[in-house]
C-alpha cells in the first residue's frame, strides 16, 4: 500500500496498520486521528477535578481517545516540532508507549506500541495483552490490570546528558514528571481517570515490554474510565 493510498484510507476515518515508507520494511504502525485544539474541560476545571485513580471499569476506548491522550502527554504542538511538555535543549530523551489490552481499544490488536510522536503514530512491538506482565513487574500491582490501557515513559538518558552532562538525568526526570502531569490532565478532561506508578523491578518491566537495552522505563500511568 502506497503513502498517498494510505493518506486517502485515513481521511476516511480508517485506521489500519500499514507499513510506513522509510520507517523500515517491518514497522508496522497505526495511523492515529489527529487531535482536537480544543475541549470542553477548562485547564482549570481538570486541575481541580484531577485525582489518582487506581479502580476501572471494564470499559473499552477508541482510537480518538488515544490520540489526544498521547498528544496531551508530549504530541507536536507548534510547526517547528516543539511539545505540549518541555524539554530541556529540545532533546527530548523520553520515550512513550501505549499498552494495550484485549478488546481495550477498538480497532487496535492487543500489544505494545511505541507513540512516534513526529508523525502521530503508533508503532506495533510485541503482540499480546502485556498488561499482567506489567502489573507482575509492578511489584504485583494486579489492580493496574483492570485499565484497559498503560503509557509507560522510558528514558534515553544519553540524548539529554550528551549535552548537559550529569545534569541531564535530573533534566530527564523533570520532563517526565511533565508529561505525566500532562497525562492526568488530558485524561481528565476526556472524562477518563489515570494511576501512576513509580514501584517496579526495572528489568522485569523492560522484558515485559520488550524495550530497547538503552531505554530505562521511569513510570507507568495506567488509564481508563473509573469504577
Amino acid at each position: 500500500m502506497n503513502l498517498k493510498w494510505s493518506m486517502i484510507m485515513v481521511s476516511m476515518g480508517l485506521w489500519f496498520l500499514a507499513a510506513i515508507p522509510g520507517a523500515g520494511a517491518e514497522a508496522q504502525v497505526v495511523k492515529l486521528p489527529g487531535p482536537a485544539p480544543q475541549g470542553a474541560v477548562s485547564v482549570e476545571e481538570a486541575l481541580k477535578a484531577r485525582r489518582t485513580v487506581r479502580q476501572f471499569i471494564v470499559r473499552s476506548l477508541d482510537l480518538s481517545q488515544i490520540s489526544q491522550l498521547l498528544w496531551g502527554a508530549d504530541g507536536v504542538s507548534d510547526p517547528r516540532g516543539l511539545r505540549t511538555a518541555p524539554s530541556a535543549g529540545a532533546t527530548y530523551p523520553l520515550e512513550i508507549y501505549l499498552v494495550a489490552g484485549d478488546r481495550a481499544v477498538a480497532d487496535l490488536t492487543a500489544g505494545v506500541y511505541r507513540y512516534r510522536v513526529l508523525e502521530h503514530i503508533l508503532e506495533a512491538g510485541l503482540a499480546g495483552d502485556r498488561r499482567i506482565a506489567v502489573a507482575r513487574a509492578s511489584l504485583r500491582q494486579f489492580w493496574m490490570a483492570e485499565a484497559p490501557v498503560m503509557v509507560v515513559i522510558a528514558a534515553v538518558y544519553r540524548r539529554c546528558t550528551a549535552r548537559y552532562g550529569e545534569r541531564g538525568v535530573r533534566y530527564t526526570h523533570m520532563e517526565a514528571g511533565n508529561v505525566s502531569q500532562n497525562l492526568f490532565l488530558q485524561a481528565e478532561a476526556l472524562g477518563l481517570g489515570a494511576g501512576i506508578v513509580g514501584a517496579f523491578e526495572d528489568r522485569e518491566l523492560a522484558q515485559a515490554l520488550g524495550l530497547p537495552q538503552e531505554q530505562v522505563p521511569l513510570l507507568v500511568m495506567p488509564v481508563g474510565y473509573q469504577r
